[in-house]
């Protein structure tokens, strides 16, 4: 379908500057764009590619000012990211969405499933699950026994819930994502070896949480691991037995939270973080790429570095180490100095 850059401006509250009949059919990176794409700028360090592109329509935001012309028609509105992760949202929502339940999915009789649903090529439905309407279950999924699904769920390929695990409405599940594994319980014994410990409890997955590929969210040793409502876990994240993540906090990838942490609402995590276990991490709570928390931090908190810092502490503390081998050598220097006076006083 095509669409006219007046269509867009209407959709998403914008003005158009240049052609209104200019026509988009499909989105590009504006470093890549071409005839009949719809781009966006919004970082700064990417305007001179808007002197440049060849896409048809760009998004801009309303206080973006050219230093040269602009062959594109251009849009203005007040965030142009988050107009343009708008038409994306409409774009996905009118793809033909997967129908019907495959003849070669399993499907234990005591199973439950809502309307509309889709099952995929050999996908598992063990007994006594209950998903809710509108679900999509891709090929080779496994929903275990007993566990509950809410409505609009979508389950990609290769995902992997375990029994008696709880998901809510919206939930999206990635590629290879696993819910519900034994959490990292073992005890050493008087022979050197170790005993496993149990894991008796669940998941809880509330509304609105997306869970990317790869991550392993671990069963409770007792009660449940909690992931709140409006989390957003990125691939290959580890998240322990009992651990409770607060509303609406994202973590990007390779993230590690250990067993029984508590982590609060709106909290921010960059890539690689590790976060020791037994710890109370407050609300809106930011932790920069690599650091490691080893200790509660209170709400509002910005930590950096290893073991973690406050942000000024962080900073004061790194510039301090680039200069450490000038004050290594000025050491040195005052250390001669005062043998030599030492000496000359003998």
């Amino acid at each position: 379908m095509e669409f006219t850059a007046e269509m867009i401006a209407g959709a998403i509250g914008g003005e158009v500057v240049g052609d209104k009949t200019a026509t988009v059919n499909t989105f590009a990176k504006i470093t890549e764009g071409h005839q009949g794409a719809l781009s966006f700028l919004a970082n700064p360090k990417y305007e001179h590619y808007i002197y440049t592109t060849r896409s048809s329509v760009v998004i801009v935001n309303r206080s973006f000012e050219p230093e040269q012309p602009v062959p594109a028609t251009m849009i203005r509105v007040e965030d142009a990211y988050g107009a343009f992760a708008k038409l994306l949202e409409l774009y996905v929502a009118n793809k033909p969405r997967r129908t019907g339940i495959s003849e070669r999915a399993a499907i234990d009789p005591s199973a439950r499933l809502g309307k509309d649903c889709y099952v995929g090529d050999f996908a598992v439905v063990d007994a006594g699950a209950v998903i809710g309407d509108n679900c999509q279950i891709f090929p080779q999924a496994y929903i275990g026994a007993n566990v509950r699904i809410g409505n609009n769920a979508i389950i990609n390929s290769g995902v992997k819930i375990y029994e008696e695990c709880v998901l809510g409405n919206n939930v999206t599940l990635h590629a290879g994502c696993v819910i519900g594994a034994d959490g990292f319980g073992f005890a050493p014994n008087a022979q050197g070896s170790f005993d496993k410990i149990p894991q008796i409890g669940n998941v809880v997955i509330e509304d609105d949480v997306e869970i990317g590929a790869n991550t392993c969210v671990d069963r409770a040793t007792m009660g449940s691991t909690l992931i709140r409502k409006g989390v957003k876990l990125d691939n290959l994240i580890q998240i322990g037995h009992n651990v409770v993540i607060g509303e609406n906090t994202v973590a990007a990838a390779q993230v590690g939270i250990a067993g029984s942490t508590q982590v609060g609402h709106n909290c921010m995590f960059g890539g690689q973080v590790g976060i020791a276990g037994h710890l109370s991490i407050g609300d809106n709570v930011k932790a920069g790429s690599q650091s490691g928390i080893d200790n509660n931090v209170e709400s509002n908190d910005t930590r950096m570095g290893t073991p973690s810092l406050s942000g000024i502490k962080f900073h004061r503390s790194n510039a301090i180490f680039r200069n450490l081998p000038e004050l290594s050598r000025t050491v040195s220097r005052l250390e001669k100095q005062v043998a030599e006076l030492m000496a000359e006083k003998q």
